[in-house]
């Protein structure tokens, strides 16, 4: 039988209370500050960063509600227990990734903590705090996908969109040229074909490109690009939004999103999107547009966003300097490549200035 610490406070006193909320307080608080100093200093991501500093700001606001004195004066790191307990796993991280992940459960199970125990003391405490620990699902979601997704496409910096061509045959002629050209991805974008249609030339695409690493793409239609096996689906603003494609698709497929705002990029690396189409940038021979967001919206794209993102609309080897001038450094085209005479060259000159 366990004999009692004479000196321990009933399980349900003030100060034990206290005491477990100033140490779950301090945790919540170093491991966002540690998150925070990734999205800021590694990831060069204001957006993420920016949504880091809120929460820990909230935390702090929220946390306002209780008595400071009350919190220190309940502060006992020299009688705790768990200063003593540790597990080997815990000094070992063999990736940032891995930093990352620790950080952000501690922040989620320290703020689970206030949340729970905050109750006894303020009701409006624990209702700031749960939604923070929301909040923090949502951001974790969003750096994790930024990492990920800038590892997948690190080196794609030309995607081309191509249509279904008059016949299967000529569509698969200038698949075999745009792969021998060096494109890094390839979108199927037809509103003219049919579903069935359609499909056939997916069949083609994940025939000519199963020894390739050259990844494919459907536009706008989830349910065509699960039948077909792409490799993920890219959406528009009119189209279903992430999520449900997600849900159709399942982990591990890519899902693009145009966006044509800043709030829209911000919007879509919360939702869970692996890449994301800035434009239009230029008016373009292959699609109609009522308005531009030209390079402005690139430079607020490249200045907050690490997300990967491609420049598109209008983007050929006159003017792509331009757009790396504005910070980005891929490029979603279509004409400039497929009504190319030379499509290598082509590509071999937007790359040279993408890498450049």
């Amino acid at each position: 039988m366990t004999t009692p610490n004479p000196n321990s406070t009933p399980p349900d006193s003030p100060f034990d209370i206290y005491r477990i909320l100033d140490a779950a307080i301090n945790r919540a608080s170093e491991g966002l500050r540690v998150v925070e100093d990734f999205t800021r200093m590694t990831l060069a991501d204001s957006h993420l960063s920016l949504l880091t500093k809120q929460l820990r700001h909230g935390l702090t606001q929220a946390t306002s509600l209780l008595d400071k004195q009350h919190l220190l004066a309940a502060r006992d790191t020299l009688s705790d227990v768990g200063t003593n307990l540790a597990l080997a796993s815990e000094y070992c991280r063999t990736a940032t990734e891995q930093v990352i992940s620790a950080n952000l459960a501690r922040v989620q199970q320290s703020l689970r903590t206030i949340e729970e125990y905050g109750k006894t003391l303020s009701g409006e405490l624990a209702k700031q705090v749960e939604q923070l620990r929301y909040r923090s699902y949502t951001l974790e979601k969003a750096i994790l996908q930024t990492l990920t997704s800038s590892t997948t496409l690190r080196d794609a910096r030309v995607y081309v969109l191509v249509d279904g061509q008059e016949s299967p045959d000529h569509f698969r002629t200038l698949v075999r040229q745009l792969v021998a050209a060096g494109s890094d991805l390839l979108q199927l974008r037809d509103k003219q074909l049919e579903a069935r249609e359609l499909l056939q030339r997916a069949a083609i695409l994940r025939e000519e490109l199963r020894d390739s690493k050259v990844r494919w793409i459907f536009n706008d239609r989830a349910d065509l690009a699960l039948a077909s096996q792409a490799d993920g689906v890219h959406l528009g603003q009119d189209d279903i939004d992430p999520t449900t494609a997600r849900r159709i698709l399942g982990p591990g497929k890519m899902i693009g999103v145009s966006t044509h705002s800043i709030e829209q990029a911000r919007a879509a690396v919360l939702a869970g999107a692996d890449y994301i189409g800035v434009g239009p940038v230029f008016p373009s021979q292959t699609k109609e547009f009522t308005e531009f967001v030209g390079l402005e919206l690139v430079r607020s794209v490249a200045a907050e966003i690490a997300l990967p993102a491609f420049a598109i609309g209008g983007i050929d080897e006159n003017n792509v300097q331009l757009v790396c001038s504005a910070g980005l450094r891929r490029v979603a085209v279509s004409g400039a490549v497929t009504r190319s005479a030379d499509p290598k060259q082509t590509i071999a000159a937007l790359k040279n200035s993408l890498n450049g």
